[in-house]
């Protein structure tokens, strides 16, 4: 069965506004993927993430997972295919982090069924990927907002599933933790396969992490491929609007890049 999604002349224009978010998107993520979607604000990269998790119905254009569109999905269906860590981690009912990140277990456990095992497995693997063991007691509602970013990180792993997305994912994060959740992604992405997506700000994160780009401009993508043939000056440029001076880092071997 084909596993790819498939994303084809997708557009998107809220009522209250006259030019399209979103202006015939064409793309395919395949799975095993470790995508970054980087353009600037207002560029659609949001709009596109809540249309690829179906948050948002594709009105013009098609958004298929394999042969059957998103919409065909119940809602139960993609929670088991799809897991989300949203730009914005507030949760504002005083649940524990442990019963945050076990919530990520719902779409397997049966409405009288009770924890199992599993859960509790999937639970444990989660909160050691992202450092919450230490704080499983704490409510959430105490926590900072980086380490609720974490928290939420975890209970998207604990879910599960072949394709994981991130809105911003690192942006409220210092830099110990930023590399920590990047490190975390490509394990999953390297050792169980989860197929990565992520809305990213940094560049250079996404250079050093991403196998595949997603640039968007005004609603549109820009340029789609490989990170080592989409990530240059000449695009960068065109898409910011500012100057970049491109280097490779010497212990990594991959680019990086600086605004001027």
């Amino acid at each position: 069965m084909d596993n790819q999604i498939h994303v084809q002349d997708l557009s998107w224009k809220p009522s209250e506004l006259k030019k399209p978010v979103l202006n015939h998107i064409q793309t395919s993520i395949i799975k095993g993927g470790f995508y970054g979607i980087l353009g600037p604000n207002g560029s659609g990269k949001t709009s596109l993430l809540r249309h690829l998790l179906s948050y948002l119905p594709a009105e013009e254009g098609n958004i298929c997972l394999g042969e059957k569109k998103l919409s065909d999905y119940s809602r139960k269906e993609l929670a088991k295919k799809f897991a989300h860590v949203p730009q914005n981690t507030n949760v504002d009912a005083s649940f524990s982090v442990y019963d945050i990140i076990m919530m990520g277990r719902s779409p397997y456990q049966k409405r009288f069924g009770g924890i199992t095992k599993e859960d509790e497995r999937k639970v444990s693997e989660a909160m050691e990927l992202m450092h919450c063991e230490e704080m499983k007691e704490k409510l959430i509602t105490r926590l900072s907002g980086g380490e609720a970013q974490r928290v939420i990180a975890a209970r998207a792993i604990a879910q599960d599933t072949p394709y994981l997305f991130l809105d911003e994912p690192i942006s409220h994060l210092d830099i110990r933790y930023q590399i920590e959740l990047m490190e975390a992604l490509k394990t999953l992405n390297e050792e169980r396969g989860t197929t990565i997506i992520a809305v990213l700000h940094d560049i250079n994160m996404a250079a050093k992490y991403c196998r595949q780009i997603l640039l968007m401009k005004n609603g549109k993508v820009f340029a789609d491929g490989k990170t080592e043939e989409v990530l240059n000056v000449k695009n960068l440029e065109s898409v910011y609007e500012i100057p970049f001076f491109q280097s490779i880092h010497p212990l990594t071997n991959t680019p990086y890049f600086i605004p001027q």
